[in-house]
């Protein structure tokens, strides 16, 4: 893999290497010092950077932090599911096919491209992911469906736009959660 992971830790990086080859640096937590950011700038500027964080508030935290600091930067989402261990959640417990799927599925920051949609506030909230009761699990089960990760009301409307997710595609997930829940 030409870019570098960015990882929580130790136990993530040996997860990771067992997916695939790659190179990776360890933030050591969540409190990312000015060091581990330098180092990722750099690696960011060498040869580009995959933010690979556990699916929790503290991989979140790391996320932003990170995407705040170093522009530019590309990101991989694995669903909590695919990353439970016995009391915890995180990257070292996932599957190396899960771990080597997600990574496939890298998703870049950048502004909306000519000819997309981007979704609006209103949109949003049309199609149920705010305000309703079910509106969380909704947002969880689409996020899922386009692989990333997920977010409370607020984050979860950023990530869509961050990440250049069109209407188009949104559809695309929304029917796929649709059919699911049919299917169960």
């Amino acid at each position: 893999m030409k870019e570098i992971i960015v990882v929580e830790g130790r136990n993530d990086t040996v997860a990771i290497r067992r997916a695939v080859q790659a190179d990776t640096i360890e933030t050591r937590g969540s409190a990312i010092g000015p060091h581990i950011l330098a180092e990722i700038r750099r690696a960011q500027e060498k040869r580009g950077v995959i933010v690979f964080t556990d699916p929790d508030h503290a991989g979140e935290r790391i996320r932003r932090i990170i995407s705040e600091h170093v522009p530019g930067v590309k990101h991989a989402f694995l669903p909590q599911k695919k990353a439970k261990g016995k009391h915890k959640i995180g990257i070292e417990h996932a599957a190396p096919e899960a771990i080597a799927e997600a990574l496939q599925s890298v998703r870049s920051e950048g502004e909306d491209s000519a000819g997309e949609s981007p979704i609006s506030w209103e949109d949003y909230l049309n199609f149920g992911f705010a305000g309703d009761s079910h509106s969380r699990l909704f947002r969880q089960q689409v996020a899922d469906a386009l692989g990333i990760g997920y977010g409370n009301a607020k984050q979860f409307f950023r990530r869509l736009h961050v990440l250049r997710i069109n209407k188009e595609e949104l559809y695309q997930a929304m029917d796929q959660v649709r059919k699911d829940a049919l299917n169960e």
